[in-house]
């Protein structure tokens, strides 16, 4: 084998916008409303092998806006990522699939959010930059505590 073969590679197939959804429960009565809205964001990531050196890597954001107790809009959306990573470290590639393929697929999904809730009649949501080594390290630390947690078999 020549050293060419084993120099690492990693580089982007595709992004792609996997899922998006939007609910609107009390439109168009929402739109009359004078407050603003209170907004949680809830985010997760995924990553999974579905070729040799080829992963899937996603970003799943759910927007809810609430008027008082009133759900104004809902919005979930995916963000999909091909990537190819090949001779990469075993160490390195729980880090690479957790902390920056999120980093190359969240910009999209961010933009695709806004969009959605604009076209919906609602002032634009920006979400903010994402940390995302903190979100790994964040996940990584309760996994290893709910692992602790649970009972020995």
């Amino acid at each position: 084998m020549s050293d060419e073969n084993l120099q690492p590679v990693f580089q982007i197939q595709r992004v792609y916008l996997k899922d998006m959804s939007l609910e609107q429960p009390n439109s168009p009565a929402i739109f009359l409303e004078q407050e603003a809205p209170t907004i949680e964001v809830s985010l997760d990531v995924g990553a999974e092998a579905i070729a040799e050196g080829i992963y899937e890597s996603t970003v799943t954001i759910t927007v809810t806006a609430k008027v008082k107790d009133k759900v104004a809009f809902l919005v979930e959306g995916k963000q999909g990522g091909i990537f190819e990573a090949r001779n990469i470290p075993a160490d390195q590639m729980d880090p690479l699939l957790g902390i920056g393929c999120p980093n190359i697929v969240y910009p999209y999904l961010r933009a695709n959010i806004a969009d959605v809730i604009t076209r919906a009649g609602f002032p634009p949501v920006h979400l903010a930059e994402i940390n995302f080594e903190v979100f790994y390290q964040q996940r990584r630390q309760a996994m290893a505590e709910a692992a602790a947690a649970a009972p020995a078999n």
